[in-house]
């Protein structure tokens, strides 16, 4: 199995050794780049590490659960950006397809760190790269007959500040104070402003089981979806966050977690476990004996040596 390509495409660094008697977990399809199907053996996955200033730890943990196929991906990266250790994490759930969650995985904190005012204007950075990143997917996207799309909720860890930015149905969660706060907004085409931006650009959002765009997406933000493009665009929302000594950790996930989970009980259940890889896979076990009908996909980013005084949010 170590030459499957979806294991390589999904970067698997450790296999879980856990079970989860809810969710199928044994031969399942994946679609690749290619049209034809691979039939893969492949269960949760689950890694972690350690910032080499001793900073934050971080783990994940990643599980096609009753689905067929599988559309999550997820990045875990620590990188150097002028003399200064970076952590970049992010989730990414695809729709249509894998193609767009696994090229944002590939290309987005690329074209991040890479952009000349990544420390000095980390906020207009991020924006651009999420911009710059859809864009040239859309471009790579020419010959494919299927639409795809994805989420993408990222974190971004420079010196002491928390960058948050977010497109789509996934969410960003932390932990202050022992209290749990969303630091990011699911992008639905029912909430008041997004409808208003989908009307005002000409587009519609219709009830299809749930509120969709145009009848077709129930996210109003994603990268990739040429057909929508004009009304699901990759603008992100950010928020930064104070890295100080009353921030514990970060969770972010696809909505396969939140959609079985609430913020406040994925905050009590990570809260006890130190292990951020423990505390991913206990969500991602939790989800699936909950029931949940997605790819549930967690990422955990523990806060090791804080600093300084209690703060909560500067606004975007």
């Amino acid at each position: 199995m170590g030459s499957s390509p979806f294991l390589l495409l999904h970067e698997v660094i450790t296999t879980g050794n856990f079970e989860c008697s809810s969710c199928n977990m044994g031969y399942l399809n994946s679609v690749l780049q290619s049209s034809s199907q691979v039939h893969a053996e492949y269960g949760p996955v689950s890694g972690g590490g350690l910032s080499q200033n001793g900073k934050f730890s971080y783990g994940y943990a990643s599980s096609p659960g009753k689905r067929s196929s599988m559309e999550d991906f997820y990045e875990t990266r620590i990188d150097g950006v002028d003399g200064e250790i970076v952590g970049l994490f992010g989730v990414f759930d695809g729709h249509g397809g894998a193609r767009a969650a696994e090229y944002v995985k590939q290309n987005l904190f690329s074209n991040l760190i890479r952009h000349p005012k990544f420390i000095s204007d980390t906020k207009s950075a991020i924006a651009d790269a999420y911009n710059h990143t859809d864009s040239e997917f859309l471009k790579s996207e020419n010959n494919q007959n299927r639409d795809a799309g994805s989420t993408a909720s990222t974190a971004i860890l420079v010196g002491d500040r928390l960058l948050v930015a977010n497109v789509g149905d996934s969410r960003a969660v932390i932990c202050r104070g022992g209290n749990a706060f969303a630091v990011s907004r699911d992008h639905k085409p029912d909430q008041s402003d997004e409808r208003q931006r989908i009307e005002d650009a000409g587009g519609f959002v219709m009830w299809a089981g749930t509120w969709r765009v145009g009848g077709v997406l129930a996210v109003s933000r994603a990268f990739g979806d040429r057909l929508l493009k004009q009304y699901v665009v990759a603008d992100p929302e950010i928020q930064e966050e104070k890295i100080d000594s009353s921030l514990e950790f970060l969770i972010l996930a696809s909505d396969g977690l939140w959609d079985v989970v609430t913020n406040e009980e994925a905050v009590a259940m990570v809260k006890p476990i130190q292990d951020p890889e423990q505390a991913a896979k206990q969500l991602m076990q939790e989800a699936c004996q909950r029931g949940s009908a997605d790819n549930i996909t967690c990422v955990v980013v523990r806060f090791l040596a804080n600093q300084g005084g209690s703060s909560r949010t500067v606004p975007a």
